[in-house]
């Protein structure tokens, strides 16, 4: 039984009150139980795919070097669709211009309708059809897209580019090319859109770009479908992005008595699990190993708290 918490700690949520009023009993019985393993962190530069995405591409066997992480494919696998064809997520997403910089708004607050979100693919099918890209619906801000050019595609994560600057994340890359005049001429087709000319009038976020994510083939030799055993909790993760202290906090105690109470439990009657604790830059990996007789000793006089666990997480 393996556990991921994206967000568990970052570098916007970082004041000394979140920390005094972040009471997490079951995490802190749970750090009692296990030993630190791993440590995965960014370097110089952000890779494309955040921490706790690239220990779940670990866990299901795929290559640790590999810059692109194939979570489409492997979705449609999980359905029971063949795993051979490149495919890749694409996002409708709002891009604020500014004079220095474009800017990725959070996809979930343009609060897109199905129906909203139906009519602005179909405008764009012919563009995305002479393109080679195969494109279906799959909900409002998550659409299915297949096609040759996403084989060797590198996409950065979703996250990776919320709230920060578009061109920093642009993949630069031969592949890239068709995808950079495809986004220009969406940007032309939707600027008049029907959709796009409602919703500026009630005041909300247009549609102005899409983002490809999750781009890639699947492993040949990689394993079938995730064990269930390897859970990835999202329930941090709009907090997070957004800097919200309370909601983050509240966040946290619900998901400690829920999935961080049931890996306890299971520590408890089988002695194994593993907890994966991520950062946008940093992941600490712990597992339930029994403990030599100093190790008891040293943990009677340091006892691991919640908070010292997360803040090592954005310490460096």
């Amino acid at each position: 039984m393996h556990l991921i918490i994206p967000y568990a700690a970052s570098q916007a949520l970082n004041s000394p009150e979140i920390w005094a009023d972040l009471q997490l009993p079951n995490l802190q019985a749970l750090l009692g139980l296990m030993q630190r393993q791993q440590v995965l962190q960014d370097h110089e530069t952000a890779p494309l795919h955040l921490p706790h995405e690239r220990l779940h591409a670990q866990a299901l066997g795929w290559p640790p070097a590999a810059s692109a992480l194939p979570w489409a494919a492997w979705h449609q696998t999980q359905q029971g669709h063949p795993r051979n064809a490149p495919q890749a997520w694409m996002t409708p997403c709002h891009w604020q211009v500014g004079m220095d910089q474009v800017v990725m708004a959070d996809p979930a607050h343009l609060h897109l309708s199905d129906e909203e979100s139906q009519q602005l693919l179909q405008a764009m099918q012919p563009f995305l059809q002479e393109d080679g890209l195969q494109v279906t619906w799959h909900s409002a801000l998550l659409w299915h897209a297949q096609g040759a050019m996403l084989a060797d595609l590198p996409t950065p994560s979703l996250d990776r580019v919320i709230g920060q600057n578009v061109k920093d994340w642009l993949p630069d890359h031969p592949a890239a090319r068709p995808l950079q005049r495809l986004q220009s001429e969406m940007q032309m087709l939707l600027y008049n859109h029907p959709v796009n000319d409602a919703r500026d009038a009630r005041k909300q976020y247009t549609v102005n770009a899409f983002w490809l994510h999750g781009a890639g083939t699947l492993p040949v030799t990689g394993p079938v479908p995730a064990s269930p055993s390897v859970t990835v909790s999202i329930a941090l993760r709009s907090a997070a992005l957004h800097g919200q202290a309370q909601a983050w906090q509240q966040a946290w105690q619900q998901l400690d008595a829920s999935a961080v109470a049931d890996l306890l439990q299971h520590v408890k009657a089988t002695g194994q699990g593993t907890l994966s604790l991520c950062s946008e830059h940093t992941a600490h990996t712990y597992t339930a190993a029994p403990l030599a007789w100093h190790q008891r000793i040293s943990r009677l006089f340091n006892k691991p708290t919640p908070a010292t666990a997360l803040q090592a997480l954005i310490a460096s």
